[in-house]
């Protein structure tokens, strides 16, 4: 998808159109997104909330390693029929520790998508805006070596721009 793109904004430059007239912005989208107070504020709370899913996994694995342990220092002495209810009582702990931590990446996958959700359309619309009021006809997001070069002729970084327009 991004190739067409590119190949699509390569065949604009390609068009005998004089450089005055087009005009690309460019930005890093992510140095814009972390410029914002509400981005730290975002990622603070999920940091905490990250803390928390942290300290309950500790607790449920210290609490298996001590079973575990117990179970490992009286097993000689137990009947067959003990031994394996126990066991079986050490493997449903651990699956579901497991499925445990498993939910917990998944809702605070889910959490900082939330939480990032208001601040990405924030900046899509600063990014709208901005490109109306300059007449670009595209702005670029240079994050990942995506747009290694833009002609400074008919380029202009946008990235200070668009940190004050969303602040």
């Amino acid at each position: 998808m991004k190739k067409y793109i590119l190949l699509l904004l390569v065949s604009f430059i390609m068009l005998p159109i004089s450089a005055q007239q087009m005009k690309l912005g460019y930005f890093s989208y992510d140095a814009v997104l972390k410029a914002t107070p509400d981005y730290i504020s975002a990622k603070s709370s999920i940091e905490n909330l990250k803390k928390q899913y942290d300290a309950e996994i500790q607790i449920a694995q210290k609490d298996f390693n001590d079973k575990y342990e117990n179970f490992i220092e009286n097993q000689s002495g137990m009947a067959e029929a003990i031994r394996e209810k126990r066991q079986s009582e050490l493997q449903s702990i651990l699956e579901r520790n497991m499925a445990f931590k498993q939910e917990s990446d998944r809702l605070l996958a889910k959490a900082e998508e939330e939480a990032m959700a208001p601040l990405r359309a924030k900046l899509d619309n600063a990014i709208k805006a901005l490109g109306s009021e300059k007449d670009f006809i595209a702005i670029l997001n240079t994050d990942n070596n995506a747009v290694p070069y833009i002609n400074p002729i008919i380029g202009e970084d946008v990235t200070d721009i668009l940190i004050d327009k969303i602040r």
